[in-house]
């Protein structure tokens, strides 16, 4: 059957009616096939792990040549195909803006987008009444800006649950570390690089960069980072559009894989913190289901360490949950395309992430 890619989703041609709507309108970018069915009947659908046939599995990916990888003009071909979905001033801007008026948190810009400054500001919240007593948390979202709850879920935090924890914490949060991959509904920024693979000195991304000089400011301030919860999705599109077009990208053959059904975290090989990350999934369970291993037993290619839990080493590989150095670090991955799950199922999904992992660090202290 011929498909249409949009966004996150690879729609059926049967769908080329919601081609009609605006394209920066957020019901496209959540847009589900499976949306209209009763949450009993969505449910009984879940599985384990989705098989997805890329439509690059029998074809070249159609920038570059195969097993070479990308030179500066494969770059900017790449860079031409790709189309501003949605709006970021509309749809966290805005949002932003509203909390600003906050009598707990201050709202200050740390950076901004060379490849447009003006449309692309990048914000932070912090704690109005910072103690130096107090353990820091960071909560960071949409560094792989196509993540939608990534985003949305920090900003509801910010919304509904942080006040309550400011009197026991330091909080910082940023909201949207990569506001072209948000509009454009990308994985790497406007260059083909991936901000969650530099987070490192003198990396390639400004939305790396930028976050890591604001940490790095605040830890020469003084600033002990207790936490770090950085959130991310797993979406069908990792299979279907990104891991083909990275494997293009570095001169590498695509191999198919599959994409787990529900939430896992990613937490750090050399400091996994077993039971910090229990808690973590027991908070989210209240809200999604929990993605099992495949029938190989792995989560994206790795065996888990708990349930709903992998660890990756973060450090050597530059990822955005390594840069605080901090006790307790994870990554989330909440699965929007699941029959189970919707826009607001993800983002609350994030929310009680970051709740189970500040419930934990309080009664531990």
């Amino acid at each position: 059957e011929t498909s249409i890619f949009m966004g996150r989703r690879l729609l059926p041609s049967w769908f080329a009616i919601a081609l009609a709507l605006p394209l920066n309108c957020q019901t496209v970018t959540c847009f589900s096939p499976l949306a209209s069915l009763p949450a009993q009947q969505r449910r009984s659908l879940h599985t384990a792990t989705k098989m997805l046939v890329s439509p690059y599995a029998t074809k070249p990916y159609p920038v570059g040549v195969a097993g070479t990888s990308w030179g500066l003009d494969d770059r900017k071909a790449w860079l031409a195909r790709q189309v501003n979905q949605r709006s970021y001033a509309e749809e966290v801007l805005a949002k932003i803006e509203a909390l600003k008026t906050s009598s707990v948190f201050t709202c200050e810009q740390y950076g901004e987008l060379s490849v447009d400054p003006a449309r692309y500001p990048l914000f932070v919240f912090k704690s109005r009444e910072w103690d130096a007593a107090k353990p820091t948390c960071l909560v960071t979202g949409g560094v792989h800006g196509y993540e939608t709850s990534g985003v949305q879920g920090a900003l509801l935090f910010l919304q509904t649950e942080a006040a309550g924890y400011v009197p026991r914490f330091n909080l910082v949060v940023a909201p949207c570390v990569s506001p072209w991959g948000y509009e454009h509904i990308q994985r790497w920024n406007n260059n083909a690089d991936d901000p969650n693979r530099n987070f490192k000195a003198g990396g390639p991304c400004d939305e790396s960069n930028a976050l890591l000089k604001l940490v790095g400011d605040l830890r020469a301030s003084g600033v002990a980072f207790t936490a770090h919860v950085d959130l991310h999705e797993t979406t069908d599109s990792d299979e279907t559009e990104f891991r083909p077009a990275k494997s293009a990208r570095d001169g590498e053959a695509y191999e198919q894989d599959s994409i787990p059904d529900g939430f896992y975290l990613v937490g750090d090989s050399e400091n996994p913190q077993p039971e910090w990350h229990s808690a973590m999934i027991e908070s989210v369970r209240k809200v999604t289901h929990i993605a099992p291993p495949d029938d190989k037993g792995l989560i994206i290619g790795e065996k888990p360490v708990g349930d709903g839990c992998i660890v990756y080493p973060i450090a050597s590989l530059s990822l955005c949950a390594s840069l605080t150095g901090a006790a307790y670090c994870t990554t989330t991955e909440v699965y929007p395309d699941s029959p189970s799950a919707d826009a607001d199922i993800c983002n609350k999904a994030q929310v009680a992430c970051v709740v189970g992992a500040l419930d934990y660090i309080l009664q531990k202290q």
